[in-house]
């Protein structure tokens, strides 16, 4: 195992500290983080949230988060009283400029690296940046950290940007997607330009194309107003698909420094062919799942899990068909979906690359499969590359596929850390490579936003899917008219 190194001491204030996110994901990480000697043992973290609690009810209620969130295995109460006895907390109501900032102000060392989480709502982003700066919190060393969604369109994402940058700079601006935290995303960077067997054939002329899915099982998860109000196409394509998208197109960067990364990043999205009104009926399919079963157990429909009986046209399945156009990637077609209430918990990305221009076997010999590449992001860490070797034994020469596999786990035979322990720690080390810049925010909403225009302009509704399926018919339909079909031979 690689040697940890602790990050400099910090205090780290979080803002919506009784929420959702901080007590299934924030606390978790930084106990892991803190468990495993990371952290100084002068760093502390701050809960801020309008609760009543104090400090030993903050730390309770942190005590029964672990206890839900963290493996067993992983809980031992030597570990988590020393990460408890760093906890503190103060009743702030945080988007009002004329609240008690004094107990924060008294907490915060003048010294330390200051991280500023913001495990909000999103149009409390701006409010709080600048009851922050009011309360002359903001110090050289400090950081904020965003939550996606970024907006809820490209004017709302350009109001938010604004807001937060009156306050602090770019380079202390940390918009989290906790996707580009996984260790398999971060592989991808090693896979392509750490290896010239891929590298040299990353291009149209060996790629037929590329097909990104993130799927999930769950609904709704208590997340009702929000996601009736966004949809999978904001929730998810925006951000995490389009950020999968850009790393496996992207040109190599003349170094891995933050900037050098993202820029490549942004000529990506940049270059993706821009969607005309016309485009959503052949080249998105929008669905909304309906009664149906999961691991044969019976699950509600969407406007079940809403607790209406009023329609809604929010789609909670996307499929797409998305265009690069640049000289590498020219007639490689990318195909996204995601959606919730699907058959598996699935993220991954496969490379297909294009069927043999002539063949010396029998046509009798083989069921012909072109090699294809599979990074899997969950639930299993992995990659596989298929290739056609020959069936062992005598009695003639017979083909068949085979998976070269990395599986993660067993390789490297060490737990992996959650996406977000590395994020909070690149934080603090104040390297942003992994999180997302101003321009590339900006330039994934200009993309999706006529979408979104022209699904509004549309008389007809969501296409309806049982849940427990794939999605709609009409997303095969959207791969397969191009002679194409899904992966979906989940491992």
């Amino acid at each position: 195992m690689a040697k940890i190194i602790p990050v400099a001491t910090f205090d780290c204030v979080v803002f919506g500290a009784t929420g959702d996110l901080t007590l299934r994901k924030l606390l978790p990480a930084l106990y892991y983080r803190c468990r495993d000697r990371q952290l100084t043992p002068e760093s502390r973290i701050i809960g801020a949230a309008r609760s009543e609690l104090g400090d030993d009810g903050f730390r309770r209620r942190a005590a029964e988060a672990l206890k839900d969130h963290v493996a067993p295995a992983d809980l031992d109460p030597a570990s988590v009283d020393r990460f408890c006895a760093r906890l503190h907390y103060v009743r702030l109501d945080a988007t009002q400029p004329d609240a008690d900032w004094d107990g924060l102000r008294r907490l915060l060392h003048p010294d330390r690296v200051r991280v500023f989480y913001l495990a909000t709502s999103p149009d409390l982003y701006g409010p709080i940046c600048r009851n922050i700066s009011l309360a002359e919190l903001v110090t050289a060393e400090s950081r904020v950290v965003l939550e996606k969604p970024i907006g809820h369109d490209l004017p709302s994402a350009r109001a938010v940007n604004d807001h937060v940058g009156e306050v602090f700079q770019e380079p202390q601006i940390f918009r989290i997607d906790h996707y580009l935290g996984k260790e398999t995303v971060q592989n991808l960077l090693a896979l392509r330009f750490a290896n010239s067997i891929f590298e040299r054939l990353w291009n149209t002329d060996v790629i037929d194309h590329v097909q990104i899915t993130v799927a999930e099982t769950v609904g709704l998860e208590g997340r009702a107003g929000y996601f009736d109000r966004a949809g999978v196409l904001r929730d998810m394509v925006q951000n995490h698909l389009l950020q999968l998208l850009c790393l496996i197109a992207m040109e190599p960067p003349v170094s891995l420094e933050a900037d050098r990364v993202r820029d490549e990043k942004l000529k990506v999205l940049r270059a993706l062919r821009p969607f005309e009104p016309h485009d959503a009926a052949t080249l998105t399919v929008r669905g909304q799942y309906t009664q149906g079963a999961i691991d044969g157990k019976p699950v509600p429909g969407y406007l079940a899990d809403l607790g209406t009986d009023e329609p809604s046209t929010t789609e909670t399945f996307v499929a797409l068909k998305a265009e690069v156009r640049t000289w590498r990637w020219a007639n490689v077609p990318f195909y996204l979906r995601t959606g919730k209430r699907l058959p598996k918990k699935v993220s991954e990305i496969v490379v297909q690359f294009r069927a043999l221009p002539f063949s010396i076997f029998p046509e009798d010999s083989a069921e012909w499969q072109p090699n294809r590449l599979i990074i899997r992001l969950q639930p299993e860490e992995g990659i596989r590359l298929d290739v056609m070797t020959k069936d062992p034994g005598p009695g003639g020469l017979r083909l068949s596929p085979t998976g070269l596999d990395i599986r993660f786990a067993t390789a490297f035979n060490t737990r992996f850390p959650d996406a977000y322990e590395r994020l909070l720690m690149d934080t603090v080390r104040g390297n942003p490579t992994l999180f997302m810049r101003r321009d590339e925010v900006e330039a994934a909403w200009a993309w999706v936003e006529p979408i979104l225009e022209a699904w509004a302009g549309r008389p007809d509704h969501p296409r309806s899917y049982p849940a427990g399926t794939w999605g709609p018919t009409a997303s095969i339909a959207l791969i397969e008219r191009d002679g194409r079909t899904w992966h979906e031979d989940v491992v």
